[in-house]
């Protein structure tokens, strides 16, 4: 069993070398968890003396397999939490991210499976992020982002790379959600704006900023 603290370090070093690679600078995890960089390296020492990190002075940190199905699990609980507080309980997608901060502590592994079982073996969260399974899979996605789309073709919106709460909210205004179908009608070359309609709407136009934190696939 793992703190809270240790669970919160595992899940932000699983975060950073999703988006920078396989090792991540002690700076860096001090930036994503708002901590000076001295009390990172305290808590990385007692990660590695767990055996959940590898950790060498100066050059970087990763998870050790150990470390990577336990950042899993906490990502697990916390988007099955996502899902159940949305779909089931009525909150917002912009609401719930705090709520599953606290929830996915929670250390009972069959509530866990009850949970999974009882929302349908959800495979993706709110947000559109991919639900690792028991075992700590992930489902595979051909996500790309809203950026890379191509004029006079129809997308999918599969998710958010932004989970910030006025993007969320904005996107609700306009309203763009996972699942909705995207028809690109036109790219701006000066600043790569695009006017788009949503579920065969009205024409639209979103920025650059929002069409590169969308996620999306095909629409057959």
């Amino acid at each position: 069993m793992h703190s809270f603290t240790e669970e919160n370090y595992l899940k932000a070093i699983y975060k950073l070398m999703e988006n920078d690679g396989p090792e991540v600078s002690t700076n860096a995890i001090a930036a994503h968890m708002n901590t000076r960089a001295a009390t990172v390296t305290d808590m990385i020492k007692k990660l590695s003396a767990k055996k959940l990190v590898h950790y060498t002075p100066y050059q970087g940190v990763s998870l050790s397999t150990t470390g990577k199905k336990a950042a899993l699990s906490i990502i697990r609980k916390h988007r099955l939490w996502e899902f159940f507080l949305v779909e089931k309980l009525g909150f917002r997608w912009d609401e719930v991210h705090d709520m599953a901060e606290q929830m996915e502590h929670i250390q009972s592994p069959e509530l866990v499976e009850r949970l999974d079982e009882y929302l349908g073996f959800p495979k993706h969260d709110p947000h559109g992020d991919p639900i690792p399974d028991a075992k700590g899979r992930l489902p595979e996605t051909e996500a790309a982002l809203l950026l890379s789309a191509q004029k006079g073709k129809k997308y999918k919106m599969s998710g958010v790379i932004d989970h910030h709460v006025l993007f969320l909210k904005h996107l609700d205004e306009i309203g763009l959600k996972p699942g909705c179908i995207i028809y690109v009608d036109q790219i701006t070359s000066y600043d790569l704006s695009l006017q788009i309609r949503i579920n065969g709407g009205k024409p639209l136009f979103i920025s650059h900023q929002i069409a590169r934190n969308i996620l999306i696939t095909s629409s057959r």
